[in-house]
């Protein structure tokens, strides 16, 4: 008879702690919702949360109030997870979100280094309606 040898079994490795002491905190607030994405230096994503996400529905998405709750979870979940002490802040958008979710980094003690819109400038615009007949 044949015999079946078993393969050995191998344990996963446990992944590092990594340590991200200082990161960015990218914010888009549009009027239906508020997006909070902590990144490090390069851009890789490490925490993320939006005010969706948090359990508001509707038109209670574009609230300052949902967009502080996204911002405080997010930067709770990278100061506890990563270590992160300071950040520099991208805002985007035109929601009501945008100074409620930079606010919101006081009340977890992240420090904030600088503050940079993002926003998109429209350039040409929209096609115009056609000419009415006469």
């Amino acid at each position: 008879m044949a015999e079946t040898t078993q393969p050995t079994p191998t344990t996963a490795k446990k992944k590092a702690k990594r340590s991200v002491p200082s990161g960015a905190m990218h914010v888009k607030a549009t009027f239906n919702n508020t997006l909070i994405t902590f990144t490090d230096k390069k851009g890789n994503a490490l925490t993320t949360a939006s005010a969706g996400a948090m359990g508001f529905k509707g038109s209670k998405k574009g609230t300052a109030y949902a967009a502080q709750v996204a911002s405080e979870k997010a930067a709770i979940a990278a100061k506890q997870t990563f270590g992160m002490t300071s950040v520099d802040v991208y805002v985007k958008g035109v929601g009501l979100g945008r100074d409620a979710a930079v606010r919101a980094l006081q009340n977890v003690g992240i420090t904030v280094e600088r503050i940079q819109d993002k926003t998109g400038e429209p350039h040409g615009g929209v096609r115009p309606r056609k000419a009415r007949r006469a």
